[in-house]
């Protein structure tokens, strides 16, 4: 990237990684709780899922309820390998937080929502990215505008870092193969093409139920 072309404040080169939205429909194997932050059970889920969602913050259930991150240091729970840390959930909306809540309490967006170090970036911070213009949106041939919202933080996102909530899997999967975590994106903020980000545009709901999730919802049913 050129960054003598850019228009805005250039803050430089921040690591680049993605972050989705878990579905316990996607894992099995042995179950453990999900707490709340009064220690009651939202629900007994896979390990593997737990691990995923105690790190990625939000995930959706096989009752398609969406589970949030609440607090840490929360003794009743199960500790989360990746942080050491014990991790409370909040039952939300699965209408209100389709895919799951950021930092800011509000709902959190695919492809808008950026969890950064509020400490560099504020929380509400609109920033371009211009590597990521002209990413693959969906499948209709959209494309990325590079800008995206300071929504959301993490434990492990510290200093010059963005993580971008991409919401599932397989959109990671896309956009680290055409730009790998860790390769290094330009962050601008003030740019004039970022006009729109202040506001965000509410994409569609999460995808159509599966064939494998529905059967497998059944199966937890009986």
């Amino acid at each position: 990237v050129d960054t003598s072309k850019l228009k805005g404040k250039v803050l430089g080169k921040f690591r680049n990684t993605y972050y989705d939205f878990p579905s316990e429909a996607d894992y099995k194997g042995d179950n453990v709780a999900l707490k709340d932050a009064q220690c009651r059970t939202i629900k007994n889920v896979p390990k593997e899922f737990h691990d995923r969602v105690c790190v990625q913050g939000s995930g959706t259930l096989l009752t398609g309820q969406t589970v949030s991150f609440n607090k840490r240091d929360c003794e009743c729970a199960s500790v989360c390998p990746r942080t050491n840390q014990k991790i409370c959930f909040d039952a939300l909306s699965p209408e209100k937080f389709p895919w799951g809540r950021g930092a800011t309490g509000a709902p959190i967006t695919p492809l808008l929502t950026v969890a950064a170090d509020t400490g560099v970036l504020p929380l509400g911070t609109s920033v371009y990215i211009p590597e990521y213009e002209g990413m693959p949106v969906d499948d209709q041939g959209t494309r990325h505008d590079g800008c995206f919202i300071v929504q959301d933080r993490g434990t492990k996102v510290t200093g010059k870092h963005v993580d971008v909530f991409t919401g599932q899997e397989a959109v990671t999967r896309v956009w680290n193969s055409l730009v790998p975590s860790n390769q290094g994106v330009t962050v601008v903020l003030d740019s004039p093409k970022c006009q729109r980000a202040p506001i965000p545009t509410p994409l569609p709901s999460p995808p159509p139920e599966r064939k494998r999730d529905r059967e497998r919802r059944d199966r937890d049913r009986d």
